[in-house]
């Protein structure tokens, strides 16, 4: 498996906790670094296990593609997973995955991923749409390795009309790859995306406390669904124009993303002024 990572030393050792106490324990965890200037090689050297390993690379590339792409260089295993250096795995994800690979002869394996958004209590989860894999993180996804083998690493974001996680599941999916879905809550997501200025301030106080809630909690999975789904009960107490707004926005968000899928103006989006992976890069302060 693989961790990305760049100028975030404090949020690491609970990505990397996270995957140590995995109930599937044959693994190896490969942590890149994208030319990071802080202590991360020290907080990761550190850690007393020798399925840890720690990867420069001797300039940044600005992107996990690059990180990433050195990884499957170096990976030994047969199934190639990838986790946020900034979010945390259930102890059941890679058993889960692993299994659902096995019994069904799928190539690559998706499952649900809660979103924690700044100051909630409660995830919001990410359900994998039509889409399928294509709209997955890469944290909550798994593959065999001859996936990449044969349609190629990580594109550079430069170069594409996709995300690059888009892009690389599209392109597995095209190359007759099947895909299933594992019906399991197995990872959550901090998205640096809703965070301003997280890679200036470097918080961690969230994955601390999520992993401390997860680590006290043995019914946790089905407790967060649960709590999930209760949340979802407040739209039905909103005044009805609230109600016929979000309608409309979600409506209008689906007819864009089906406009754009046949007119090609994904590349427009992703690539316009103040949007894609520039301005992602600059709201979060990188």
């Amino acid at each position: 498996m693989i961790i990305a990572t760049y100028n975030w030393s404090a949020v690491r050792p609970y990505a990397i906790n996270r995957v140590l106490r995995q109930i599937l324990d044959d693994f190896e965890l490969l942590v890149v670094r994208d030319g990071c200037t802080d202590d991360s090689e020290m907080v990761v050297t550190a850690v007393p296990d020798p399925r840890v390993r720690w990867i420069n690379l001797a300039s940044n590339t600005g992107h996990q593609a690059g990180p990433n792409n050195r990884g499957l260089q170096e990976a030994r295993g047969e199934f190639i997973a990838y986790l946020g250096h900034d979010d945390v795995w259930l102890g059941h994800h890679l058993e889960c995955m692993i299994a659902a690979l096995e019994s069904s002869g799928a190539a690559v394996a998706y499952s649900l991923l809660s979103r924690i958004f700044p100051g909630n209590k409660v995830g919001r989860p990410l359900f994998p749409g039509p889409q399928g894999a294509g709209r997955a993180t890469p944290s909550c996804t798994v593959y065999r390795r001859r996936v990449t083998d044969r349609i190629g690493g990580w594109k550079d974001y430069r170069e594409l009309r996709l995300p690059p996680e888009a892009d690389l599941f599209s392109r597995a999916k095209e190359a007759g790859f099947a895909a299933v879905f594992v019906p399991r809550l197995t990872a959550l997501k901090f998205p640096a995306s809703a965070r301003k200025n997280v890679y200036r301030d470097k918080p961690s106080h969230e994955q601390a406390w999520w992993f401390e809630h997860i680590r006290s909690r043995p019914d946790f999975e089905p407790s967060h669904l649960i709590e999930m789904m209760i949340a979802g009960e407040a739209a039905r107490a909103m005044p009805a124009r609230n109600l016929f707004r979000i309608l409309i926005e979600e409506v209008m968000a689906r007819l864009t993303w089906r406009l754009s899928r046949k007119s090609g103006l994904n590349a427009m989006f992703w690539t316009a002024k103040g949007g894609g992976i520039a301005h992602a890069k600059k709201y979060k302060g990188l």
